[in-house]
């Protein structure tokens, strides 16, 4: 339970906390992107079987491999980018968690 809580606490929680106490001013659409991450998991549609809760994505998955992880880093430090790799990388970072629970 708290492995199922840390992961999808960081996908859909942490987000909307990251809107509301650094985006004030448009905290509503800085969510909905940060919340968007989520689609690098359209990936899994790729992996025999689709979910297997003790397989860890990253670098698993196209789109959780360290060479999408890298590009996602490059977004995240261009400022015109910023936000869209934010979103990424915390993304990763649910992945991540998950994956030390496997462990």
């Amino acid at each position: 339970m708290v492995r199922f809580i840390a992961h999808y606490g960081i996908h859909f929680l942490v987000p909307i906390i990251i809107a509301v106490y650094f985006y004030k001013e448009n905290k509503f659409w800085v969510a909905i992107i940060l919340l968007s991450g989520i689609i690098i998991d359209l990936d899994h549609l790729l992996a025999t079987p689709l979910f297997d809760p003790n397989r860890c994505s990253i670098n698993f998955h196209p789109l959780h491999s360290y060479w999408a992880i890298s590009f996602y880093v490059l977004l995240f430090s261009v400022k015109k980018t910023r936000i869209f790799g934010l979103a990424l990388l915390i993304h990763i970072l649910a992945d991540t968690v998950d994956c030390l629970f496997i462990r």
